[in-house]
């Protein structure tokens, strides 16, 4: 037997040993677990006996969103809060002067040949700040009839939305045309209102926001035709001088920047809007 031979055997050996000792801790290992799976089971309890039928809850569910005092819970003012705020931008756009003070800035600045300047976000802004100055005085009647009385807790909810609404409805048919009103009278298939606190708010609104949508487009159609001319002048100017590969837009657009300068444009589209809702003495 060589020394190779002997060195080859010692490694077996020792190998043998490894898994025989691996085997071992693996049957030690599956006893144990068998003895602690078939450990003698706990007893049983007693059944729990069966509810009385008259003490059975009636399936029905009662919520008070008034607290103990009368007025409103936290929890409620805040879940009010939140749906407030989800809805808001819907009552901002159908129920508020935003809209036709929008459609007539982003017209102002089309006739001026500036499709993105000011951006949207500006425009978006001023005509939420001037709904806000236009609205106040709507707001605040809402915030004294309704909203106090309502976390004061001397009417309920269902009386808050009552009687908050009484303020915007006169508000929104103070600037809603009667033709308006009629379409969409007749288009809802109801019988003419016999007085307007009659008028229910799924017809007030549309017709609220057709009135605004039109006297938004007269309004922009006047801003138009000053500029409307300066382009027209300066297409025939260009064409008299051969220039007619040179856009008109180009040569006009400083001049119309120049004339809105020059006439305060700002300043008189802003007070015509402030005085169609009768902002401005």
């Amino acid at each position: 037997m060589t020394a190779a031979d002997s060195t080859q055997r010692r490694r077996l050996l020792r190998v043998a040993v490894v898994v025989l000792g691996v085997a071992l801790l693996v049957c030690a290992f599956v006893l144990f677990s068998a003895t602690a799976a078939h450990a003698d089971p706990l007893d049983p309890t007693d059944p729990t006996p069966p509810a009385d039928p008259e003490d059975a809850p009636s399936g029905g569910i009662t919520v008070d969103i008034n607290g103990i005092n009368g007025s409103p819970s936290a929890s409620i003012v805040t879940l009010l809060g939140i749906t407030l705020l989800s809805v808001a931008p819907a009552l901002l756009l159908m129920m508020s002067s935003f809209t036709k003070i929008f459609v007539v800035l982003a017209m102002t600045r089309n006739a001026l040949s500036l499709p993105s300047i000011p951006p949207n976000q500006v425009l978006a802004g001023l005509a939420l700040f001037l709904s806000l100055f236009i609205m106040w005085p709507v707001l605040a009647d809402i915030n004294n009839v309704a909203v106090q009385p309502y976390l004061d807790g001397t009417i309920t909810f269902t009386q808050a939305v009552d009687v908050g609404q009484q303020p915007l409805r006169e508000w929104m048919l103070a600037y809603t045309r009667d033709q308006d009103l009629a379409l969409m009278t007749r288009a809802a298939d109801q019988p003419n209102p016999l007085d307007p606190a009659s008028v229910p708010m799924y017809t007030l609104i549309p017709a609220f926001m057709i009135s605004e949508l039109r006297a938004a487009f007269i309004i922009g159609f006047v801003i138009f035709v000053p500029f409307l001319i300066i382009d027209l002048v300066v297409a025939a100017a260009l064409m008299s001088m051969g220039m007619m590969m040179l856009p008109p837009v180009m040569i006009s657009l400083p001049f119309k920047i120049l004339l809105f300068i020059l006439v305060d444009g700002w300043g008189l589209i802003i007070r015509a809007l402030l005085e169609s809702y009768g902002g401005v003495g």
